[in-house]
Formats: structure tokens, sequence, C-alpha cells
């Protein structure tokens, strides 16, 4: 054990404090740990939702004495494939902490439990899933929504523009045709012109006066 300096000191209780607030903040999937690097043998210092079985006082991980070893070895290895001890797979991020020395003092290990994910992922697998065998074929499209946004989008193009740039008197042209063709007679007209020219339905109110 390296006998550590106040400013080592300083920095692993600052570190447990970063750790006790991730822990609170992400509780109960993530467990949050911090590992005093100057006292390998009892690295374990803090641990936050408790999903590896570890305790306080329990021995640095290989990547703890990878970084005594090495100064070199990167601070930060992100998201990288973990297992707890009982088979549960997980997802782990292991920051370093460094003095002002360039020396390790300390590690911050996030390790996620991607169970419970994978379950909410089944589920909404399973939920957004549709039957593609069954032959059926069904639009929530209003009828003639198809033809009100194809009518709008051919004048637009007449006049070299989009539909969401028509000024207020392009508009108005496009709702007298639109009526003349029967096109405001559909369901929910007024709405589905609102939405592809992007303006209110008061707009189109207005520009079809």
């Amino acid at each position: 054990m390296t006998n550590p300096s106040k400013e080592q000191r300083v920095l692993v209780e600052q570190l447990k404090q970063v750790a006790k607030g991730l822990g609170e903040t992400f509780a109960p999937f993530c467990e949050v740990l911090v590992h005093d690097l100057l006292n390998a043998e009892h690295a374990i210092v803090a641990i936050h939702n408790n999903l590896s079985g570890r305790e306080v006082g329990d021995p640095a991980t290989e990547l703890g004495l990878a970084r005594l070893a090495d100064e070199t070895y990167p601070q930060v290895i992100a998201n990288y494939a973990n297992q707890f001890a009982d088979g549960r797979q997980a997802k782990s991020t292991s920051i370093g902490i460094k003095d002002s020395n360039g020396r390790y003092v300390a590690a911050l290990c996030i390790n996620v439990d991607l169970t419970l994910f994978g379950t909410f992922q089944n589920m909404i697998g399973r939920f957004v899933g549709t039957d593609e065998t069954g032959g059926v074929k069904e639009s929530l499209d209003p009828p003639g929504a198809d033809g009100i946004r194809q009518r709008i989008d051919q004048f637009a193009a007449r006049l070299a523009t989009t539909p969401r740039a028509l000024k207020a008197l392009d508009r108005q042209t496009l709702m007298r045709e639109l009526r003349e063709s029967g096109m405001m007679e559909v369901r929910r007209a007024v709405e589905i012109v609102a939405l592809h020219l992007g303006v209110s339905r008061a707009t189109v109110y207005n520009d079809a006066k």
C-alpha cells in the first residue's frame, strides 16, 4: 500500500461523491464502484446498487492493476461487454483518475445490468411487430388525402417552388382550385392541406375565403 498524499486522498473522496450521485440516479440497474488504486489489495472503497456481489475492501480488478502498471493505459474504456458472476450480461465503463503527476489514483467503474433492458427490447419488438402474411392492407389516411397532397405538389411544381414556400396569393389560388375540383369535400380536407402546407387551419380557412 502506498501512503497517499493529501491531493490523492481528496481525489478519492470526491470520486466517492460522484459515485453516490450516479448510483442514486441510475438505481437499481446500474452498479457504481470506486477503486482506490493506491491500495490495490483492498481497492474497493465504495459500491452502490451492488449487483456483482463484491464488497468494500475487495481487491482491484485486472483493469485497475493494468493502470497501476502503465500510466499510459487508457483513462476511459467505455461500454465493453461484461458478465456478473451469476451469468447476467452487463455493459461496463471504467474511468481512471490521475493526480497532478499523471499517476493513476482511483477508478470509477459502472456496470449496467442488461437483463431488464433485454426484456424491454423483446417486449417492444413483439409490440411493434405486424403480420405481413395476412394480405390485409389498410391506410388510416382519410380517403382522398393522397389526392389532395398530390394536387398541392403539382400546383407548387408549376410555380417552381415547394408547398411550404407558397406565398399567400398563391395559396389563395390553390384553395380556389381545390374547392372547384371538389377536393375540399374530402373529410378533414382543411387539416390535410394545413399539414402539407405547414400552416395553421385558420390560415387555410382565410385563404379559402
